[in-house]
């Protein structure tokens, strides 16, 4: 009589060691030496300075792995042989982990039940290059880190007492050296991006290092190991979930469910049965249930095409509403042989790339947006990279806090980056809770990729153990062929041909059959990104998506500029910052205060940004005044890339300007997140401290927001930044003023625009109001080039010719959109929007005392504290820090601009007490406490 299947997940019983030169590997007899290795990292450094660790230790004795998936790294740093890498300078001293090769394994027993039984050894995930051995037989060889790999165990394969699993780690760098030696050099990268031998091997091409991250080549059995008995066991359900027609927000939607299942076995059970359920995952009440008799493996098992459900929504459009199909595998007496549960949505999404109706100073081209259940949207997001160089290290709980912080921070689209890993299941599962679509790039990026047989073969399967496993999320909007493989070749002056770019079977041909082929309804294929012109013209901004890096790198154009470097889509773009002090003083380590200044050797360490040192001084130089305290250099840097990123997000924001005028439909900031403690284009470091550009994004993708652009007018042609004063012998003698307001809602909202100007070195202001009515689901223009108010010049015109200079270069604007009436956001006289502008650049501003006012409540029962924050000036860049740490906090706002007058109301959870609130402004950059 069959019995039910069950797993066993192999987390317990692993030892590691270094492979020694005469270990023989399929007789792993060694002891096991619990107590051999050091048990303090600081007791080896004194190993690591020239990369010889002790190698009788690492070779003659196995050592228990504390970790369960494991990674090396993470296991010599636990036994005390290596320090941090992530401090100071430790990332050189550990180099040699990736010459080496490592052994690890597994000694466990299995139920005498079990032992006459089908069974399927299943590795979610081994990094990277391995072969790997059962009872002493070689059973098979991975060459991929991206696969799952599954090993069927024939009954009385196993021994009830004590099997044992051995994996045998080679070296990935080696690997990659001899296929270039054999296949040839070739280019990979432009600036900090490892060896570009990396094309050839199928591992994180991150972990060769990147121009944000260490090169730290890891290995490990990083996912879990799995071995599952059987008699009959589901290998698949493919679940295709679709809507019939348009569904309305908030209503009950007609949509069809099918349910192919795949049964390995189900030719040896007789009289089958196979029972599908669906069921609400909220309530877990019933919404379908059916009994077919299985006939064969595989087939279209079930087909319900007349149900009534609630759709899945991206976050801001409506909930998130899930469904859970279960599906069992019943013998002919009722007993359950297999069961699985899928999480589904039930949800439409098109990538829409039709004709404009009109040009915009681009010309006309094509749209790039996204249609999800039939409703154009803007997507506002960030690219995500892994979130460690380690990922054994991160936990559900980790991934869901990131991915909630984006949630929170008004984004509704990430992007997964091309040259990191396929995430594991748990962040799929939070972007189908949180809201947040998905676009994910195969695994190929800034290199010209081979594609001879071997390497084509295992990248297809890749693609399908993949897609197979996410294609149900209803998160998932797009995939995406490669990141920057064809921009890069054109950059390099190469011609649009296969010779140039081998890869492109992959690109052109089997992605998209892989897709096509087990995705239904269809998700969306892009071949790269960027990609979209005539002779892959990557930076067309009429067609496809754009990567815009003509600003901090390219042409180092001023920031100021974003709102004529746009496109139809800009999937990457960005600023770096350093992180917060507490951030810093982590990766310091023990350095001394002396080595606490920018250009200092351990802060370069920690900054891998190509030109980095010179980028970062033009740009400063521009904006701010030299400093050479290091705490104001980061608040200038922070403050730097939030208004760069924030002008971005203002102007390609009003590009979405109705149906037919699409002119802008996305925006990606690169970078969500750092994988290990650094400066970078990170909006959250890597401890999940947002930076300020976490809090102005935040406000510029609110469903209402106002936009701000001053022109400055001068006495004679330039090419300054339109937004500059000037003071030598070009001068400024006006401003004009543009303001707008985009609703992401669907309905349109009256409104009034208030507008409030303060002069900087007076008294002066001015008000004046403007009623309007914000049009649904697009950018509404409100004032168009109206002089920008200002004092009189009497007193202020230097000694100088004609015209006279502006007094508007002290004039900060800002805007106030509040509600007119009720409407789901707010009621009568309820503060919609602020955007404030200030003059520019920073390095010519007094910036005033502004008389700051800070009232901290006490905490509710959910810890949460008001804060209410008014000035008697204006202020700009009020950014709030705790002296150490500070990532247990969360803030509904920060790195706010306060205009006299205008009360700020925020919240802040898990302020402790006695912890106390530090502040920093423009003008005060050293943060004080309150």
């Amino acid at each position: 009589m069959p019995g039910s299947a069950h797993s066993i997940t192999l987390n317990s019983g692993w030892a590691w060691k270094r492979r020694g030169e005469g270990d023989v590997l399929d007789e792993p007899k060694l002891g096991l030496a619990q107590d051999a290795a050091p048990t303090n990292p600081d007791d080896t450094t004194k190993h690591l300075i020239d990369g010889s660790v002790p190698q009788d230790a690492l070779t003659t004795a196995w050592y228990p792995a504390r970790t369960s998936p494991s990674e090396i790294h993470v296991e010599l740093r636990k036994a005390g042989f290596i320090p941090d890498p992530y401090i100071g300078f430790n990332e050189h001293q550990v180099q040699w982990i990736g010459d080496a090769e490592w052994v690890y394994k597994c000694d466990f027993g299995v139920g005498e039940e079990d032992v006459g039984r089908r069974g399927i050894l299943e590795f979610a995930g081994l990094d990277a290059i391995a072969d790997v051995y059962l009872n002493g037989t070689r059973i098979f060889s991975s060459d991929n880190q991206f696969r799952t790999w599954a090993y069927a165990v024939e009954p009385n394969s196993l021994n009830a007492a004590l099997n044992t699993l051995l994996i045998h780690f080679k070296s990935a760098k080696a690997l990659a050296l001899a296929e270039e030696a054999k296949y040839g050099r070739v280019r990979a990268g432009s600036t900090n991006l490892g060896d570009p031998s990396r094309v050839y091997v199928r591992k994180a091409q991150y972990d060769w290092r990147w121009d944000w991250g260490p090169e730290l080549m890891t290995c490990g059995p990083y996912r879990p190991v799995t071995l599952k008995f059987f008699d009959a066991r589901i290998a698949d359900v493919f679940t295709k979930a679709s809507l019939v027609g348009t569904p309305t927000r908030g209503s009950l939607a007609k949509a069809a469910l099918r349910v192919d299942v795949t049964v390995d076995g189900v030719d040896e059970v007789d009289a089958a049965r196979l029972h599908v359920i669906l069921k609400e995952k909220e309530t877990g009440e019933e919404i379908r249930q059916e009994k077919v008799v299985l006939k064969g493996s595989e087939g279209d098992v079930i087909v319900w095409d007349d149900l009534d459900v609630k759709p899945w929504w991206p976050t801001g459009y409506g909930a998130q509403d899930m469904y859970e199909v279960m599906v069992e595998v019943m013998g002919e007496d009722g007993t359950i042989l297999d069961t699985t549960t899928k999480r589904i949505g039930f949800r439409s999404v098109e990538l829409v790339q039709d004709k404009l109706k009109e040009a915009d100073h681009y010309g006309t081209g094509s749209t790039f947006f996204f249609r999800v259940n039939g409703v154009r949207m803007f997507m506002g997001g960030s690219n995500w990279i892994p979130a460690d160089n380690f990922l054994t290290t991160l936990t559900p709980d980790r991934y869901r806090a990131w991915l909630t912080l984006l949630r929170d921070g008004n984004q509704n689209m990430v992007r997964l980056w091309g040259g990191g890993v396929y995430e594991p299941d748990c962040f799929y599962e939070a972007c189908d809770d949180l809201g947040l679509l998905v676009w994910q790039d195969f695994q190929f990026a800034c290199g010209v990729y081979p594609a001879h047989p071997a390497f084509v073969a295992t990248v297809r399967q890749e693609v399908v153990d993949n897609v197979t496993r996410m294609r149900h999320h209803p998160s998932l909007a797009i995939y995406c062929g490669n990141n920057e493989d064809y921009q890069l070749v054109l950059q390099w002056g190469e011609s649009a041909d296969v010779a140039a770019l081998p890869a492109r079977k992959l690109y052109e041909e089997v992605f998209p059959d892989v897709v096509g082929a087990l995705t239904d309804p269809p998700v969306p294929y892009h071949r790269g990104s960027p990609y979209g012109g005539k002779g892959w013209d990557t930076a067309d901004p009429t067609v496809g998506d754009v990567h815009q890096w003509n600003i901090w790198g390219g042409k180092e154009l001023p920031y100021q500029e974003y709102d004529r470097m746009g496109g139809r889509f800009v999937s990457e773009f960005g600023l770096p910052a350093l992180p917060v002090m507490s951030t810093i003083k982590q990766w310091m380590g023990a350095a001394p205060e002396s080595e606490y200044y920018s250009q200092s050797p351990i802060i370069a360490q920690h900054n891998r940004a190509g030109s980095f040192e010179r980028r970062f001084a033009i740009v400063m130089n521009e904006n701010f005044r030299l400093t050479e305290d290091l705490e104001t250099y980061v608040y200038h840097t922070q403050i730097m890339q939030s208004d760069g990123v924030g002008w971005a997000y203002q102007a390609w924001r009003r590009k979405w300007a109705g149906p037919g005028k699409e002119y802008t439909s996305g925006a990606l900031v690169w970078q969500s997140n750092d994988c290990w403690p650094v400066a970078s284009w990170a909006i959250i470091d890597y401890f999940l401290r947002p930076k300020p550009i976490y809090y102005i994004m935040k406000r510029h993708l609110a469903p209402v927001s106002v936009g701000i652009y001053r022109e400055i007018i001068h006495n004679r042609p330039t090419d300054r930044p339109r937004q500059y004063y000037e003071f030598a012998a070009i001068q400024s003698h006006g401003a004009k003023l543009d303001v707008w307001a985009c609703n992401s809602t669907l309905e349109p909202i009256d409104a009034r625009l208030e507008l409030f100007c303060v002069d900087l070195q007076s008294d002066w202001t001015a008000t004046s109001t403007h009623e309007v009515t914000l049009l649904p689901n697009r950018a509404t223009e409100i004032l168009a080039g109206i002089p920008c108010p200002a004092p009189p010049r009497e007193g202020k015109t230097p000694p100088s010719g004609d015209p006279a200079w502006t007094t508007s270069c002290t004039v900060v604007v800002q805007a106030r959109i509040v509600a007119r009436g009720s409407s789901s956001l707010g009621t009568e006289g309820a503060v919609l929007a602020r955007g404030a502008d200030w003059p520019q650049p920073y390095r010519y501003l007094r910036f005033p005392d502004p008389g700051l006012k800070v009232t901290v409540g006490d905490a509710g029962e959910d810890g949460a504290r008001e804060v209410v924050l008014e000035s008697a000036k204006p202020a700009k860049g009020v950014f709030f820090t705790v002296k150490e740490g500070g990532e247990h906090l969360r803030w509904s706002d920060n790195a706010l601009d306060l205009m006299p007058g205008d009360v700020q109301k925020v919240t802040v959870w898990g302020l402790r007490e006695p912890e106390t609130l530090r502040v920093a402004y423009m003008g005060r950059e050293k943060a004080q406490s309150l």
